[in-house]
């Protein structure tokens, strides 16, 4: 059928529902109809065409259906912020649960947070999920947006209609280092492109369960090429520390500084052992596989879309979110012998 042919009686002859149904979901009246039954009647309308004519009425209505994801384009991602194993798997997460609750994804990077009210106004959003601007002034922001937010991993007092919604990074750092300590480890070395927001939290968690002075921290750059110029350059003072094992903020610099080591001959884990933070898909898939703290993105995602939807209904709302990890212990650590490099 051509686009201009199609009409509402078409859509629901083809599904058995009313047409009553089919015109409440296009304009966004779906309280009391069920999730599956929205989904149905959205992807009828776009296999018929009918898709392209609903999105003006979407924008034009209180309830547009549109769930904004913005992303801080920091410059350590070097223009490639989606490709980040971490970013990868937190999209995937809320790619699935915003479409089982019929929503649509709409995403966005930036690295100048005044970009977002814009963008929100624009596309008449029913909320928005912020990652990566851990130190904001988000009541100013919140000032500048009717609609609510929730943020991952933000650093800032309670405020109306803004949910923080991040993870135990402290205690997840001192599983590791917890961890680390029972396979007989008295000297560790961290890594980090910073000491602020949650890798200094990670950091703090990983050497409380060292005794002062046994977990070392090197603050590695921000930009790939001038980590391996560091890495180069810091190899022999690596060597001469005697770290056991290396625990890194995220599992990108774990693997990144374990592919180093191995091309100079460094045997993991007989040499040395490395933990990392995250768990993604590449800490299962590297050789050996990486030991890491899991966080569920699946979990977040859902509680995320929970507080949007919590927050737009006017129903009580936690504003203060941790969430659970848990330690992955895989073939990059293992009980330290006797004799250690």
């Amino acid at each position: 059928m051509e686009q201009n042919r199609v009409r509402i009686a078409d859509i629901a002859d083809a599904l058995g529902l009313s047409t009553a149904t089919v015109s409440n979901v296009i304009h966004g009246k779906t309280q009391k109809i069920s999730a599956a039954t929205v989904k149905r009647v959205e992807q009828e309308l776009e296999k018929t065409g009918y898709i392209p004519n609903m999105a003006g009425i979407l924008l034009a209505q209180n309830n547009s259906r549109i769930i904004g994801v913005v992303m801080n384009d920091h410059f350590k991602y070097e223009g490639r912020i989606l490709e980040d194993g971490y970013v990868m798997s937190s999209l995937n997460a809320l790619s699935h649960e915003i479409n089982e609750k019929g929503y649509f994804l709409m995403i966005k990077t930036t690295s100048d947070i005044r970009e977002i009210p814009v963008f929100a106004s624009m596309w008449n959003m029913d909320g928005l999920i912020l990652m990566g601007f851990c130190e904001t002034d988000y009541e100013a922001l919140r000032s500048r947006m009717r609609i609510s937010f929730v943020v991952y991993d933000g650093y800032f007092a309670a405020c109306s209609k803004v949910v923080n919604l991040s993870i135990d990074q402290y205690g997840g750092g001192y599983q590791a280092g917890q961890y680390a300590k029972t396979l007989g480890h008295k000297k560790a070395l961290c890594l980090a492109d910073n000491a602020r927001c949650m890798d200094k939290e990670r950091m703090d968690g990983f050497r409380a369960a060292f005794a002062p002075g046994e977990a070392l921290f090197w603050q590695i750059p921000a930009l790939q090429k001038e980590r391996t110029r560091f890495y180069e350059e810091h190899f022999s003072a690596f060597i001469n520390l005697h770290c056991t094992v290396v625990f890194s903020v995220s599992d990108y610099y774990a693997l990144e500084f374990m592919r180093f080591l191995q091309v100079k001959g460094v045997r993991i884990p007989e040499d040395v052992q490395i933990i990392g933070f995250d768990d993604i898909a590449a800490s299962r898939e590297s050789i050996p596989a990486l030991t890491t703290i899991h966080q569920d993105a699946a979990q977040r995602a859902k509680t995320a879309i929970t507080c949007l939807e919590a927050m737009r209904s006017g129903s009580a709302c936690d504003t203060q979110i941790i969430l659970p990890v848990t330690l992955i212990c895989r073939e990059s650590t293992r009980e330290l012998p006797c004799q250690t490099l």
